[in-house]
């Protein structure tokens, strides 16, 4: 049968690799830049000196190969091409800064030219490109110093070329982060270039057309991953910044997208400055989350109500963010997770309860897995997620999320003694009959957290699914999982004879999980998945089991400081490195 996604992914890789060529024809020369070029990106010092020692770690996986070239390595997949092809390792070099550095990085770039510079490679996307050329002329100064005049003949060149193709196909991204960064790369060779201010001027304008479609009204993206909008934030202030350096306005809806974004980062950011975990997204390198907030200018603080589909709760040093939304559909759910009334914890620098992550940089029983609703802290009914998988496209192999939650009504509101979170879902409405409902209560001074969880049939129709369910089982009751997934630094033990669950933290915290005695607790093993580790880590999660027999199941429980925890706990603990 005749595959339209197949065609056009095939189509657009032929224009792509044509117009590269046709682009790399040119013989018109740039000479220079209009202004030096101020870096802006952020580098990791410790991924760096492992460049520079021959560790290659890329999408996650490490090839050891300290007498290879970039180029002369074979890339595992896809998405290890292309984070070579994209330069972001540049931010990791300039950061060490050191003799070494600068050797390895000229010698990277020029190789590229030389194997890649006419227009073959992976490398020749539009995102890719953007994201080349912004880390290019970025570090400009440090990959220029000491050059002969022919490199840097070379150099600019190949600028200048690659300005010329992502003229042309910057159309081509997908919308959302691969047509921002795209933008943004053609607005910053377009200012930065000598002769090629004339193309920065439709780039400007489409990049505030983006803004506009893009950015929703809660200053979030349609595939609601945290880090994916704090990396289009990123961009936006680089571009603004660029336009401001040279004396050009930021067209409105560019500067509205970033006083949207903004306050929703700031929601999303757990205490310790991180990240919240959903849909695909990661806590962000260290420090990436502040520099954007602060070079951004903006001051709004958090809003009230939802943000990017998000709850947050937070009081003392304790920081909750909840996914209290349905999930992004259709082609936004690309990476969406089935994680609907999931919470994340943080006291302090310590992360608590977590979600497990995306496992995509450890394959593809690893990413099915990170996305599934078992892999988050929140109920899971009969070992079913709330939202389904679907089948992969045979081209593509693409999973989207189909018959998630279509109702999630919430309600925040000021408890007795601090905040309270409400909501439900109806993900598993059709399946069994039941509502998911949850309610969230942390105390004004972030010491402790209420919680309870509640499966109910109210409407006759699913009183009859239900009842369906339960005769299907031979009316033993419907199981449910109320899972914590802790994180890896976490040390857990059961107490009380199996009545509670204690958690020390490298803070020296002490936190204490209890329930009702209604149900079973246990202490199972976990995944922790990071794609800047090798391997997931092992973690463990409270598993709060039970069977539902009635329309109406009720469970609570609680997380609260153990007494003797101090109030203000003064943390010194170290993190780990990096690569371990």
């Amino acid at each position: 049968m005749f595959n339209i996604t197949r065609l056009k992914a095939r189509q657009a890789r032929f224009l792509n690799l044509w117009h590269a060529r046709s682009a790399t024809r040119r013989t018109r020369e740039v000479k220079g830049f209009v202004s030096s070029p101020e870096p802006r990106t952020i580098g990791s010092f410790a991924r760096g000196r492992q460049l520079t020692g021959g560790n290659y770690l890329f999408a996650g996986t490490l090839i050891h190969a300290p007498d290879m070239t970039l180029w002369e390595l074979t890339a595992p997949d896809g998405n290890y091409a292309a984070d070579l092809h994209g330069f972001a390792w540049l931010d990791d070099l300039a950061a060490v800064g050191d003799a070494r550095a600068r050797d390895t990085a000229q010698r990277w770039l020029w190789d590229w030219i030389s194997v890649y510079g006419k227009g073959k490679g992976p490398g020749w996307s539009p995102d890719l490109t953007g994201r080349r050329l912004i880390r290019w002329i970025n570090h400009a100064l440090f990959l220029l110093r000491g050059q002969e005049p022919q490199e840097s003949h070379a150099f600019y060149r190949s600028l200048e070329q690659q300005t010329e193709f992502l003229s042309r196909r910057w159309k081509a991204a997908a919308p959302g982060l691969p047509r921002f960064e795209a933008l943004t790369g053609l607005i910053y060779a377009g200012l930065a270039l000598e002769g090629q201010e004339a193309l920065a001027d439709p780039a400007i304008k489409a990049l505030a057309r983006e803004c506009a479609v893009q950015i929703d009204a809660q200053g979030g993206l349609p595939t609601r991953n945290p880090e994916e909008l704090l990396a289009v934030f990123t961009l936006l202030t680089w571009a603004a910044a660029a336009l401001t350096d040279v004396g050009r306005r930021v067209p409105s809806d560019h500067v509205a997208a970033i006083e949207r974004i903004a306050p929703t980062l700031r929601s999303l950011r757990h205490s310790d400055g991180g990240l919240a975990r959903f849909h695909g997204g990661g806590r962000g390198i260290e420090g990436w989350l502040d520099h954007a907030l602060a070079a951004s200018g903006v001051k709004a603080a958090q809003p009230d109500g939802l943000s990017m589909g998000f709850a947050r709760l937070s009081a003392g040093r304790t920081s909750i963010v909840i996914d209290a939304s349905a999930p992004p559909s259709g082609a936004a759910s690309a990476n969406a997770h089935a994680s609907t009334l999931a919470f994340e914890l943080t006291s302090g620098r310590r992360p608590l309860i977590v979600s497990c992550g995306s496992g995509a940089s450890f394959g593809i029983d690893w990413r099915r897995a990170g996305r599934a609703t078992p892999s988050h802290s929140v109920l899971c009914l009969g070992g079913f997620s709330s939202a389904r998988l679907s089948e992969p496209d045979k081209f593509t192999g693409i999973e989207t999320l189909i018959d998630g939650p279509s109702h999630v009504p919430i309600e925040m509101s000021q408890a007795p003694d601090g905040v309270r979170f409400q909501g439900g879902h109806n993900g598993y409405v059709r399946s069994h009959g039941l509502t998911h409902a949850r309610t969230l209560e942390l105390t004004q001074d972030g010491r402790g957290l209420a919680g309870e969880d509640m499966l109910l049939a109210m409407e006759d129709i699913e009183k009859k699914r239900f009842d369906a369910a339960l005769d299907a089982g031979s009316l033993k009751g419907l199981k449910f999982d109320i899972r914590f997934h802790l994180h890896p630094d976490v040390d857990a033990t059961v107490d009380l004879g199996g009545a509670a669950v204690s958690m020390a933290l490298k803070s020296g915290e002490i936190w204490v999980f209890r329930h009702d005695g209604m149900h079973n607790l246990t202490l199972e093993a976990g995944a922790y998945l990071e794609t800047t580790r090798l391997k997931p880590r092992a973690a463990t999660q409270i598993v709060l089991s039970g069977m539902a027999f009635t329309y109406a199941t009720r469970v609570r429980w609680s997380l609260s400081k153990a007494q003797e925890t101090a109030i203000g706990v003064r943390d010194l603990s170290m993190d780990e490195p990096y690569f371990e």
